[in-house]
């Protein structure tokens, strides 16, 4: 199996061409879920670990597979709390996905330079959402069983919360894949970021 080196990256990556076996089992897994025609490289970065690119997928599929929250609020949630944990490349990436999914320019600019989620143009529910991932983000352990009951009075069931939760933990995790593994300053943008637009069916 050949092992790709990317300047900047510190780990080696495994050629989607030159992919065997589990890895390269994975890889379709990816591709099929993802609906993109090539790997992401955030997945390529735990490549020759094909137990650990298991995890990296089931968490990605969970976030990312049937959900109950609509698909552009799961992306806008990443996109933002990639913002927060200030990985600028996931941030592209997301953003790109919520553009697929109905979000606005307006959002995406939003989302991409705003600092506070007060400043982002969405409507008081959302935003009681919006301040709930953020507070996970930077501060989990002081999150309230008062914060959690006004989210709910702003109209978010406990399962919608759930998720909202577990996106933003998971982009904590992704996040710091990324840049801990120098791929986050490697490129200014991630493959999917410069991908043309689709329609919405034809993503993931």
């Amino acid at each position: 199996m050949g092992n790709q080196s990317v300047p900047g990256v510190r780990v080696p990556l495994v050629d989607e061409a030159e992919a065997s076996g589990e890895t390269a089992d994975l890889y379709d897994r990816i591709k099929k879920t993802t609906n993109l025609p090539f790997v992401p490289d955030m997945f390529r970065l735990v490549s020759t670990r094909p137990d650990l690119l298991e995890v990296v997928l089931a968490g990605y599929t969970g976030v990312f597979g049937d959900g109950v929250l609509p698909r552009a609020t799961r992306e806008m949630i990443s996109a933002w709390s990639s913002k927060i944990n200030g990985c600028p490349y996931c941030v592209g990436t997301h953003n790109w996905f919520l553009t697929q999914f109905g979000g606005s320019a307006e959002l995406t600019r939003a989302i991409a330079s705003a600092n506070e989620p007060e400043e982002l143009p969405v409507d008081a529910r959302t935003l009681a959402l919006m301040q709930l991932v953020t507070h996970v983000s930077r501060a989990a352990y002081k999150v309230t069983d008062e914060e959690w009951a006004r989210v709910a009075a702003a109209g978010w069931s406990d399962e919608e919360m759930l998720e909202a939760v577990f996106t933003a933990a998971l982009f904590a995790f992704i996040n710091r894949l990324v840049d801990g593994l120098g791929l986050g300053s490697s490129v200014a943008h991630s493959r999917i970021s410069q991908q043309p637009d689709v329609d919405a069916e034809g993503v993931a």
